[in-house]
């Protein structure tokens, strides 16, 4: 390959689109007043967002060419339409975090009666449950429509998830809250250890 057709090479740049269904009730999150929440995200993600109110079709165009900080700013419109505030979500375009999902319908809850109950169980009383998990394992926590849905970095990910799982299960929300204490402590002696 001679140098001149190097540079034409090294020059073309692949574009990456991809394309989420929005729930409608979620439309309004991505947009924010007057497309204030949409343009902050364009900038801070290097992105380009084309939303269709109508239909809740939302296509995400990279800007940029590096393929693991789109990856991650598709994490974040997806947070965004499980729930999430655009605030919220935008800790995922840190590099230690990451997005993990819960479909409760695959985990047998169908009807609308045991979602209703098993997403209680994971909120808790006053919404307990769910913060006591938040501040724990130090992750984000959104329960909406049939997903549970975590943000968090790889240690925090693991404690929640089970800490879930549990949940899921029908361990009494006692021995849930105990196992979290235990393992937020081993944690901390772990670290205290390495000094």
């Amino acid at each position: 390959m001679s140098s001149t057709d190097e540079g034409e090479a090294s020059s073309v740049q692949t574009v990456q689109v991809k394309s989420i269904h929005f729930y409608r009730d979620r439309v309004g999150a991505i947009i924010g007043a007057e497309g204030s929440t949409k343009g902050q995200l364009e900038k801070s993600l290097n992105i380009q967002l084309t939303v269709n109110s109508d239909t809740g079709q939302v296509v995400v165009g990279n800007r940029g060419n590096e393929i693991d900080r789109f990856m991650a700013a598709v994490d974040v419109i997806n947070a965004i339409n499980l729930g999430f505030s655009p605030h919220r979500a935008s800790t995922l375009y840190r590099g230690d975090q990451s997005l993990h999902i819960w479909d409760l319908r695959a985990k047998g809850f169908k009807d609308s009666r045991s979602l209703k109950r098993v997403k209680g169980r994971i909120i808790g009383e006053g919404g307990k449950t769910r913060r006591i998990i938040e501040e724990t394992a130090k992750v984000l926590v959104s329960v909406y429509r049939h997903s549970v849905v975590l943000i968090g970095d790889f240690e925090g990910l693991l404690m929640a998830k089970e800490a879930i799982d549990m949940l899921i299960r029908g361990t009494p929300h006692k021995a849930v809250y105990n196992r979290l204490f235990r393992e937020r402590q081993r944690q901390k002696f772990d670290k205290l250890k390495m000094y």
